[in-house]
């Protein structure tokens, strides 16, 4: 069976892409662009999911929203390939990294980004939300440094959630060669060829 992945350019949804190709499912891909003025996603998505959001992905007769529950779900279904590590206490990391990332670490991105638009005060107030956002980066890097991966010696779905929110950081919130186990991670998930494949079906993709 086919998964139909809703794909909104620049988005979240950008991970289910590279995580089907990791697990080699194969998968369809209906595009979507975000209006131009509002950098809304368009309102064809709200035929698909009464939010209007992407990811969704259809399978078997299923509609599945939310990218956390995408990938459990994608998970599930791969008999657990990438999904959480035996050992107890990496198992406990992968939940925690898994939830993290639209959790903690995504809110004040996007705040950074929502105020950071706000005509004259804008710029300003965006500066006061970094520090809490670099708060973020440098517990990042101080975990990256122990250990290759978020939840341990191997690639998990963990490390396809962390993806768009570190991603965002490096395009605009202050990721630089500063953390550099943060960078190399980065460096090492566009390097990888499931990654890479993902991007020439998604089509193009600013945070690469």
């Amino acid at each position: 069976m086919t998964v139909i992945v809703h794909h909104l350019e620049n988005s979240r949804s950008q991970r289910i892409l590279w995580m089907l190709e990791e697990l080699a499912i194969p998968y369809e891909v209906r595009r979507y662009e975000r209006d131009k003025a509002t950098m809304l996603a368009p309102p064809e998505l709200r035929r698909v999911h009464p939010l209007g959001k992407s990811p969704v992905i259809e399978d078997d007769g299923r509609v599945v929203a939310e990218t956390g529950a995408i990938v459990e779900y994608l998970v599930d279904r791969a008999d657990g390939r990438l999904g959480p590590p035996p050992h107890r206490d990496a198992a406990l990391r992968y939940r925690f990294w898994l939830h993290y990332a639209e959790g903690s670490l995504m809110p004040p991105l996007l705040l950074k980004l929502v105020i950071g638009r706000i005509p004259l005060i804008g710029g300003t107030a965006a500066g006061k939300v970094q520090p809490m956002i670099d708060r973020h980066l440098d517990y990042v890097e101080s975990e990256l440094a122990s250990r290759p991966w978020f939840a341990g010696d191997a690639m998990t779905a963990a490390d396809i959630m962390m993806s768009f929110p570190l991603e965002a950081a490096r395009n605009r919130a202050g990721l630089d060669a500063g953390r550099p186990a943060t960078v190399d991670w980065l460096a090492r998930i566009h390097a990888r060829p499931a990654y890479q494949a993902a991007l020439a079906r998604g089509g193009p993709y600013a945070y690469a």
